[in-house]
């Protein structure tokens, strides 16, 4: 087998990685996100679920008319309604795909679809026939292949290869497999599946059992050519392979791997950035590839081999991954111009001069809080900008929070709501706590608080906090994100951002009779 073999790498953080609750984008981040997959070289952007709702047509619609490098895909059940409307959203792509599934366990099959198995047969085909009336680029799922018979999948696959589907992707839907049983299950089915030859086999694995990263590798050195997974591992329930661990695992371990992928892994850090800026998913110290601790040695025997030779514990390079060796440091005297250098090296692109003067007005405003400004806080403040940017209903115009040992913290604010300012006040059971109530006695949300996240942007007592607050109410879980150098005041930032979030962006529904 060649070593020269491609490697397809699907990435589909803005369909399954968007169903993390909490995790919707809009049509803009969801842009800049396909912007920076692009500039990855990622060969496939899974954009979204065009019928799930009118705003996830136009999002679809939008990244196929701005990506122009990688496939753009839209998702779409066995079903003529739904591959219409990713037909449609599809015309813009100059290179696009249909990704049609249905389901073939037992279970699905019986307890959801309340389909025979020769009904389901009859489906698949037809589905793949019909999406070929907009494009020759057809992907088919078996959804919940996992925990499918093997000869219903192989009598599946075969009659949607002849019906045109030109990648069968085999999903570990509920991630229940392991590695040994789903990489022999995909090498039996691409060597028992007369017509195999005509497709390249795909996998999409869930880490339900955290083994998402390893189930997938496995299934590729069976054979599999095309991997799905997400920046940071994002997705449903526990999440779906990371890019980042199955890209270097198989860029660096081409001892092992007959194929190779083709991306430019010094943007990974960018895109990890970005994804957990505008989902407001904090990656955790830890995480293999960009995680913090990635590439950091403590250990004093580890940083004397580090020191004399890298290689001794270090199996990849940070910058090969994209952490800078060298940060260029910005500060208040720095101008327009280096601002917006520094952020095109991250990877952020300015649409038009009055973005780019909004951005810097924050950029002048931090610089006059904070000594030096590095690429983390250039990241959060252009996130943070993006938040801002939809129509908000509630501005926090200013805050007042006494908090003092023994004596009960209180909080007054006062907001713009749609320009009329309105003041609040509260007592709680910390300055946090006030806010909330305090912003609650003013818009009266009716939203529970499901989550409350604070990470340090960079080291030092001067570091920005980012705040994540998560929000439950109307029917959706939102999130919402908050940064400054007062840890209260980006509370009460990401408090009204995701406050904002409920009320400007429609409802979204992700239809849950299947996904892959």
């Amino acid at each position: 087998m060649s070593r020269s073999e491609p490697l397809v790498i699907f990435d589909t953080t803005l369909r399954d990685g968007e169903q993390s609750p909490g995790a919707s984008m809009t049509r803009d981040e969801k842009i800049r996100i396909a912007r920076a997959l692009e500039k990855m070289r990622v060969d496939v952007i899974e954009a979204g679920f065009p019928v799930a709702s009118l705003g996830d047509f136009d999002s679809v619609k939008a990244v196929a008319g701005t990506i122009k490098d990688s496939t753009v895909c839209a998702l779409a059940r066995a079903v003529d309604g739904d591959i219409e409307r990713a037909g449609e959203a599809l015309k813009p792509a100059a290179s696009g795909r249909i990704h049609t599934f249905i389901a073939t366990s037992p279970i699905h099959m019986q307890e959801k679809l309340r389909m025979s198995s020769q009904q389901v047969v009859e489906q698949a085909v037809h589905a793949v026939k019909f999406a070929g009336r907009y494009t020759d680029n057809i992907e088919f799922s078996p959804e919940d292949a996992g925990r499918s018979e093997t000869d219903f999948l192989c009598r599946v696959i075969e009659a949607v290869i002849d019906a045109g589907a030109t990648t069968i992707n085999i999903p570990d839907t509920v991630g229940y497999n392991l590695p040994h049983r789903f990489g022999a299950l995909v090498g039996e089915l691409i060597e028992c599946v007369p017509n195999a030859d005509k497709a390249v086999f795909s996998v999409h694995c869930h880490n339900d059992l955290g083994l998402a990263v390893a189930n997938s590798l496995s299934a590729v050195m069976h054979g599999a050519r095309q991997v799905e997974c997400t920046i940071n591992g994002l997705g449903e329930r526990a999440g779906n392979a990371s890019l980042e661990e199955i890209v270097m695992a198989v860029r660096t371990r081409q001892d092992t791997f007959a194929c190779d992928v083709g991306l430019d892994t010094t943007q990974i850090m960018t895109c990890s950035r970005l994804v957990s800026g505008i989902t407001g998913f904090p990656v955790q110290p830890n995480k293999a590839i960009v995680g913090a601790n990635a590439f950091a040695h403590e250990s004093g025997i580890h940083q004397d081999g580090v020191l004399k030779s890298r290689e001794t514990y270090e199996i990849m390079r940070a910058q090969d991954v994209g952490w800078a060796a060298n940060k260029i440091v910005l500060g208040k005297h720095s101008g327009r111009n280096a601002f917006k250098t520094r952020l095109a090296e991250l990877g952020v692109d300015f649409q038009s001069d009055e973005e780019l003067n909004h951005a810097f007005d924050r950029f002048k405003v931090l610089a006059d809080k904070k000594h030096e400004i590095f690429d983390e806080d250039l990241q959060a403040l252009v996130s943070e900008a993006s938040a801002s940017d939809m129509d908000e209903k509630y501005k926090l115009i200013w805050l007042k929070v006494c908090s003092e040992t023994g004596e009960t913290p209180d909080a007054t604010v006062t907001l713009s709501i749609d320009g009329d300012e309105r003041r609040g006040y509260a007592a709680g059971s910390g300055p946090v706590d006030a806010t909330f109530k305090a912003i609650e006695t003013i818009v009266k949300s009716d939203t529970d608080l499901q989550l409350y996240s604070v990470n340090s942007i960079t080291s030092g007592t001067d570091s920005q906090g980012e705040v994540t607050v998560r929000l439950a109410g109307q029917g959706r879980i939102v999130n919402g994100q908050g940064a400054d150098t007062d840890i209260v005041v980006a509370s009460a930032k990401a408090y009204l951002n995701a406050i904002n979030t409920i009320y400007a962006v429609p409802d979204k529904t992700h239809p849950q009779l299947g996904d892959v």
